[in-house]
């Protein structure tokens, strides 16, 4: 009888016992969800966070360089305070595929500034504009000058620009100043081939970075003349060096370019008869200081540059020769002429003759003009 009652008990404990493991089945399950819900919800709450904006501050400058990663960059604004978590941010890129188009330069960002702001601005590359400086080197100008217009405006060391002038090198990607002739009798070695221009360029520019613009300039002018430029050149038997030592001359004789064609004709011609060309412009350059008008002292003075000693051309130009007259020392005027003299009339134009005799009368009559 006991043990009946007993095996009752034992069987009333069981029948009690499944609900209750159920029930604590039921329990785990719950928990673990809630668990996972918690840390999923944590997580989620973390990311949020971390790409909502910084609090707002002043305004930073964030420099980003060529080949920077985008795990970089987020590196970066980290550290300027810009995002709050680099790690977070450089998954959101990810995610949104972005990153790849960043480029590169200075900006100028501010903590507080929206995620997607951020992204806008470094992707259109919205930098800021670097100071610059700018000058000007009027046509006709040499080396010395182009020196002390710079050394003036305080851009250049003068002593240190003119010892890289004389330099035997390559300019960066610069093409023409390649076929420079290694000659000793180049008085000044660039002379010619720094092209006369209003340049703007980075405030840091030291002297060889201005010395490369300004001879580079010289290929992307030329890249401008008319077309054939290079046929008619090979036409005329000269190399570049020598027709930007003729536009050189013209540069430095001729102020109305309606005659500079016609005086690059007479260069031509004088070269071919042959006869000197006794350009005094020539011994101007020779002299280094030039002078408002020259003695029959200075037109003895022994340099290849003295058109009046030497036959043809010398050895280089004699100053930066403008696009037109580089032009029309490759088209010259189909002419005749092998004289001219400066009216004085304040025309600044000349007049031109076949003979001497023509010259001579020419001279007497620019000379009533004055009276």
């Amino acid at each position: 009888m006991e043990e009946k009652q007993t095996q009752k008990k034992k069987n009333k404990r069981r029948k009690n016992q499944k609900p209750r493991t159920w029930l604590i089945n039921l329990w785990v399950f719950v928990s673990l969800v809630g668990i996972m819900v918690l840390v999923a919800g944590g997580a989620a709450f973390y990311l949020w966070n971390n790409l909502e904006p910084t609090p707002k501050g002043e305004m930073k400058q964030v420099t980003i360089t060529r080949g920077m990663s985008a795990n970089s960059v987020a590196d970066l604004l980290e550290e300027n305070g810009i995002i709050k978590n680099g790690f977070v941010f450089s998954y959101y890129l990810k995610m949104k595929d972005e990153g790849s188009k960043f480029q590169a330069g200075t900006y100028e960002l501010q903590p507080g500034m929206d995620k997607s702001a951020v992204i806008a601005k470094l992707n259109a590359g919205d930098t800021i504009a670097a100071e610059t400086i700018r000058f000007t080197i009027p046509e006709g100008f040499t080396v010395l000058q182009i020196a002390d217009k710079l050394a003036a405006d305080g851009l250049i060391n003068k002593d240190k620009f003119l010892e890289l002038a004389e330099t035997d090198r390559a300019w960066g990607d610069a093409e023409t100043v390649r076929g420079l002739p290694k000659s000793d009798k180049l008085h000044k070695r660039l002379e010619g081939y720094m092209f006369p221009e209003t340049y703007e360029m980075k405030k840091e520019s030291k002297e060889e970075d201005i010395i490369i613009r300004m001879v580079t300039e010289t290929d992307r002018k030329l890249s401008a003349l008319p077309e054939g430029w290079q046929d008619a050149m090979d036409a005329s038997g000269r190399t570049l060096h020598e027709i930007l030592t003729i536009a050189s001359l013209v540069e430095r004789e001729v102020v109305v370019d309606e005659e500079r064609a016609l005086v690059a004709g007479v260069i031509y011609n004088r070269i071919a008869t042959p006869m000197r060309l006794q350009i005094d412009a020539t011994v101007q350059y020779a002299l280094d200081t030039p002078k408002a008008r020259l003695s029959l002292s200075d037109l003895e003075i022994n340099s290849p540059y003295n058109t009046y000693k030497i036959d043809g051309l010398p050895p280089g130009p004699i100053a930066s020769p403008s696009l037109a007259s580089i032009e029309a020392a490759l088209f010259p005027a189909d002419t005749k002429y092998l004289f001219y003299v400066t009216k004085k009339d304040g025309t600044q134009t000349h007049l031109f003759a076949e003979t001497f005799k023509e010259h001579q009368k020419n001279i007497a009559l620019s000379e009533k003009t004055t009276q």
